[in-house]
């Protein structure tokens, strides 16, 4: 019974990785949308463990602000944290518009090459419709750029702030239009980083990052059901842009 025990622990610790990683993107990537129910028993089934390390991944995932565990109720994904998306939101704006004025003055030939291949994984995801490869393609640029200027661990920052924001994000990613002008936002980035435009480079930063705010007043619109809280300021303002 002992060494049935310890095996059982061994497999848990790598489990309850493994478990929340998968839950987390499929949170993150609106796979398991707002107020979908979440029970132990099939995921349990699913990884072949007891349902120990799957209720230590629902409460870590409920501490993230990703579900919601009503007690007597039952387990259920969060509804996206408005306030959550604004603070993130506020951390990547300055964050991002002051490291790539940094990136423009530092960007070298390599860079250049660099910034133009992700552009042309970017152009190629948006031709085969593939969004997880867009965004995956999206991020790496980003953090390339913070790279450039100097500071790469800024980018863990910002992972630890922005997950309600890739929310939004996600759901966005499902227009094929909204595709399209990200990447234009993305080009236009990436002229002005490569030109040494430092003044251009963090404007049009500063435009793509809050373009967000469209994007949530948009889904916010059409599926409230899928937000919690109030529209800040700065979806008004951005909407008179």
């Amino acid at each position: 019974m002992a060494l049935i025990n310890e095996n059982a622990a061994r497999r848990s610790g790598p489990a309850v990785r493994e478990i929340y990683d998968a839950l987390r993107h499929r949170i993150l990537t609106a796979d398991l949308m707002p107020g979908t129910g979440m029970s132990e028993v099939p995921y349990s089934e699913q990884f072949g463990v007891s349902r120990t390390p799957v209720r230590e991944v629902f409460r870590r995932l409920a501490d993230e602000g990703l579900l919601r565990i009503v007690p007597q109720v039952g387990t259920f994904v969060a509804p996206i944290q408005l306030r959550a998306v604004y603070d993130s939101q506020f951390v990547r704006e300055t964050l991002e518009c002051r490291t790539v004025t940094l990136a423009a003055a530092n960007a070298g030939g390599r860079a250049r090459d660099d910034l133009e291949d992700f552009l042309t994984l970017q152009r190629r995801a948006i031709r085969d419709s593939d969004l997880q490869r867009f965004f995956d393609a999206d991020d790496k640029m980003h953090t390339y750029l913070i790279g450039v200027a100097g500071y790469p661990s800024i980018w863990e920052l910002i992972q630890g702030v922005k997950a309600q924001l890739d929310r939004v994000r996600y759901l966005s990613l499902e227009s094929g239009d909204w595709l399209n002008r990200i990447f234009e936002q993305h080009e236009l980035i990436v002229k002005r980083v490569i030109e040494g435009d430092a003044t251009g480079a963090e404007t049009a930063m500063r435009e793509h990052l809050q373009s967000v705010f469209l994007t949530i007043e948009r889904l916010a619109n059409n599926k409230p059901e899928l937000f919690e809280g109030s529209l800040g300021p700065h979806v008004s303002n951005a909407s008179k842009s």
